[in-house]
């Protein structure tokens, strides 16, 4: 299943949301792991064509899909309660990340002291046939700048079956499915999100090609992030 947005009002996400294609990483820029995928090219504002090809199907899987919210977040709160209400009494608390201003891409694999670029993650080691099942992640812009989310607009399944013709149903899907299939030439449609402070969203970042950006933006903002089961609507949406 393709990359699916719930909103209410199209002006409001079309408001938020640019469109840019990908490119693989040039050797010289050692800054990444080799052959990471980052977005290539001038981001343009999104189409109502672009809001259509978004727009989940009536009744979408919950797995699978995208939400902008407005996580519960007041001072004083401790984070690791914050998804306590929510409905998933197993959902865990990730943690923080801090992003310096003006990056493309924000995740690091530290053990190489490298970025990802565009990554899918693999939390819950999830075979091709039950990729779309694994649990969806909250993102809570703590600010003090303004971040992004940045979405591919395929799934990882597609891409591994594209990848592996042969094997595909035996395949664990992978980053490097991703890499190889923008190596091959073929193109990959992305999508960021604005977040200002204490903005979110929920996705399936175990899914669907993904990272975070301050790309333009003037001041660090630090992100914190869990992991659960959560159902459509369980947190107020922004679109």
């Amino acid at each position: 299943m393709p990359l699916h947005i719930a909103y209410g009002d199209p002006l409001a996400l079309r408001a938020r949301c640019e469109v840019a294609s990908v490119r693989t990483t040039r050797p010289e820029e050692t800054g990444y792991e080799p052959g990471a995928v980052v977005p290539g090219g001038q981001w343009r504002p999104m189409t109502d064509t672009d809001v259509k090809t978004v727009t989940a199907p009536r009744r979408p899987l919950d797995s699978t899909l995208v939400e902008i919210v407005r996580p519960p977040y007041r001072d004083g709160l401790p984070l690791e309660d914050l998804t306590r209400s929510l409905g998933d009494p197993d959902a865990v608390y990730l943690g923080q990340a801090l992003a310096k201003p003006d990056v493309v891409t924000t995740t690091d694999n530290y053990t190489v002291g490298r970025l990802l670029g565009l990554h899918i993650d693999n939390w819950d080691k999830l075979s091709y046939a039950d990729k779309h099942t694994g649990r969806r992640r909250i993102c809570l812009n703590l600010g003090p700048g303004a971040r992004y989310v940045i979405l591919g607009a395929i799934d990882a399944q597609t891409v591994c079956r594209a990848i592996h013709p042969d094997d595909h149903t035996q395949r664990y899907p992978h980053t490097d499915d991703f890499r190889a299939y923008v190596a091959s030439g073929r193109p990959i449609r992305i999508i960021r999100i604005r977040l200002a402070p204490g903005e979110g969203y929920v996705a399936p970042t175990e899914y669907l090609l993904h990272d975070g950006s301050t790309e333009g933006q003037d001041q660090p903002s630090a992100a914190a992030f869990w992991l659960g089961r959560w159902t459509r609507g369980v947190l107020p949406s922004l679109v």
